[in-house]
This record gives structure tokens, C-alpha cells and sequence, in this order.
């Protein structure tokens, strides 16, 4: 299986409003609408992120459901804050002796080095973005 491409799904509660984040907020480019309203995004130069329409589902996972990797976190935390993007603040998330808690822009120590930043849209569906610094 590792050879073949793989997409994430994302379910939300609204399409305009979620058009709004990811288009808006996050700044990715809709490749095509599918007949039932879902859209997919490009995001590292391929189709790699499909929104669609369920309310029933949306924002039910406490998981991360995408993380991006960046080479900066703290540069892109900047630029997604200044879109509108609030990043998730924690104290103190201890796990395995090492401190998880976030500085005042939600920026995170990752264990073995490299910054870890959680934010949600609009649905309360968790996204990361991940990086060596």
C-alpha cells in the first residue's frame, strides 16, 4: 500500500464557512468540486485534502486528522495567526517526563527536537503543522 497516494477526508458542518478557513485562513487552492459539494485541495503540489459536506460527523474526532510539515513552524504560525488562525494552548501535558505545554503563539517542543502548533476549524477538527524548527 505505501506505494499508492492517499487523501484525508475532513467532514464539516457548512461548506461556505469551511470555504472560508481553508480557502481564506489556510490559503489552499480548491483543484475541483465534486457533484455532492465536497472540495478538494492541493497542498504540496498534489490532491491531497477533500472537505465535504456531513454534519452528522463533523468535528467528532479528538485526533490530529492532517498534519502539515513545514520547515518553520513558528514562521507559519505567524502567517496563519495573522489569517485568523487561533492556535490551541496547553499547560503542563506531561508524557513520558517531557513537557508538551505551549508558548504564548501555541508552539509546542516536540520529543527528539523540532515544534509541534494544534489549531481547529471551524468544526473543532484538529490540525497540526510540524517542523524541525
Amino acid at each position: 500500500m505505501s506505494r499508492y497516494r492517499l487523501n484525508a477526508f475532513i467532514a464539516v458542518t457548512d461548506m461556505t464557512q469551511a470555504e472560508e478557513f481553508y480557502e481564506g485562513k489556510l490559503g489552499l487552492s480548491a483543484v475541483r468540486t465534486d457533484a455532492d459539494g465536497s472540495k478538494v485541495y492541493a497542498s504540496g503540489g498534489v490532491e491531497s485534502l477533500v472537505v465535504y459536506p456531513s454534519p452528522d460527523h463533523a468535528g467528532r474526532s479528538t485526533a490530529t486528522l492532517v498534519t502539515w510539515y513545514v520547515e518553520d513552524v513558528e514562521q507559519v504560525v505567524d502567517q496563519l495567526t495573522s489569517n485568523g488562525v487561533t492556535f490551541e494552548q496547553f499547560e503542563g501535558v506531561l508524557e513520558s517526563g517531557f513537557d508538551y505545554g505551549t508558548d504564548e503563539k501555541g508552539i509546542s517542543p516536540r520529543a527528539g527536537g523540532g515544534k509541534v502548533a494544534w489549531f481547529k476549524d471551524p468544526d473543532g477538527n484538529t490540525f497540526s503543522v510540524e517542523g524541525d524548527r
